[in-house]
């Protein structure tokens, strides 16, 4: 039992760097002692920024080792919320509102015009693996509408010209 152990420790420390765990600690430590399981998103997003912008199974598995809680319930948190990538993106994610506010303010236009200039749908990485588009229910800026999120950065009041500056300064 104990080398069965051993083994498991040795297997995360490989896929959760010593940075990783540090930061990963730093979040552990806001919660009462026995409670490292609420430190269960920001341990994902840690995790998903170490790994170039996206989880596997295998990361999801070791944040749940680490994090001592059931495997089931870390990819529950990270098949739920749409802020988690199970899979590669671009560089540059476009998270997309179409909730009501947006649509009725012209989100069905940005939609338009970034697939025209992309030349990719929802869910799909450019050839170049520059943007990936995503479709998202809401982001919580419904007076700015229509609006999308590139990375962390919300961009609201979208027009197709300045969806073409937030693109070309991307570069």
């Amino acid at each position: 039992m104990e080398k069965e152990n051993l083994k498991k420790l040795e297997e995360e420390e490989n896929l959760l760097s010593a940075e990783v765990r540090q930061q990963i600690n730093h979040w552990i430590a806001k919660y009462p002692p026995g409670q490292k399981q609420s430190a269960v998103i920001p341990a994902l997003h840690i995790v998903q920024a170490a790994n170039g912008g996206y989880l596997t199974n295998e990361l999801v598995g070791a944040v749940a080792e680490y994090l001592e809680m059931p495997a089931i319930s870390v990819c529950e948190v990270a098949t739920f919320y749409s802020m988690f990538e199970l899979k590669p993106v671009g560089r540059h994610k476009l998270s997309v509102c179409t909730n009501i506010s947006c649509q009725l303010c012209g989100s069905d236009q940005v939609i338009a015009h970034l697939r025209k200039r992309l030349g990719i749908g929802f869910g799909e990485t450019t050839p170049d693996r520059r943007f990936t588009i995503k479709e998202v229910e809401c982001l919580g800026a419904c007076g700015g509408a229509p609006m999308m999120m590139v990375g962390r950065t919300y961009h609201e009041n979208l027009t197709p010209e300045k969806i073409d500056q937030i693109l070309e300064a991307l570069k």
